[in-house]
């Protein structure tokens, strides 16, 4: 199990890359299940298979190196959240435009990221924020990377709480990095991978308020 060291959350992160895209097929693919394999191979684009694809790569490396767990079982909820058969230890992924995250810790976790796009308009989603919220974006001297970091910490939350889509945006409220849904507090803090990224951890374990992350970097 993890050492004292790394009794935090560890997050793994790459970035896509065309050239190498052939190459990861090649060597990895093939130590998955037949399913996870079949679902690769169906994607178009092959951002979207490598995005795929490096989710799970970053998954068994953190895994192997920090949590020395060579043999794992990935399983879907009805709730359709991966987690780990018959064990104590938690991950979650997400990825947005070129980039790939993983977190994995020993309690339950979401995260979620955004690529910080400056066309969007962020009007538009205003009806899945609180009044609360909106009015702080509105505000905000940085309208998007406000949007965007209410967006992703209500993404991480939901993530953490395994509910998925039942769970309306506008439905809880975050303040002050915390929120209660069902009766249950989520925790919440921001990370920094990449400036072009905003990335939110969120979880029912106070601590990850005061928790420094692992950072790995995976080069593909």
């Amino acid at each position: 199990m993890l050492s004292e060291e790394y009794k935090r959350v560890v997050i793994l992160h790459a970035f896509i890359n065309e050239e190498k895209h052939q190459d990861l097929l090649d060597r990895y693919l093939n130590a998955f299940s037949e399913d996870f394999k079949a679902n690769i191979l169906k994607y178009r684009r092959w951002q979207d298979a490598q995005l795929s694809l490096l989710g799970r790569i970053l998954l068994r490396h953190g895994l192997n190196t920090y949590f020395h767990l060579a043999e794992f079982e990935v399983c879907t909820s009805s709730n359709h959240k991966p987690y780990l058969k018959e064990n104590p230890v938690y991950f979650n992924i997400s990825h947005s435009g070129d980039l790939v995250v993983c977190a994995i810790a020993q309690f339950p976790i979401g995260i979620d990221i955004e690529f910080l796009d400056r066309n969007i308009n962020y009007l538009d989603f205003r009806f899945q924020m609180t009044t609360n919220e909106f009015e702080e974006i509105q505000h905000a001297e940085d309208k998007i990377g406000s949007f965007f970091t209410y967006w992703t910490r209500k993404e991480a939350v939901i993530k953490a709480h395994g509910d998925g889509m039942m769970i309306p945006l506008n439905s809880f409220e975050i303040l002050n990095n915390e929120c209660e849904i069902d009766g249950n507090k989520f925790f919440i803090m921001d990370v920094l991978v990449d400036n072009n990224y905003q990335i939110s951890l969120a979880s029912t374990d106070k601590n990850i308020k005061n928790m420094v992350p692992f950072f790995v970097p995976y080069k593909i």
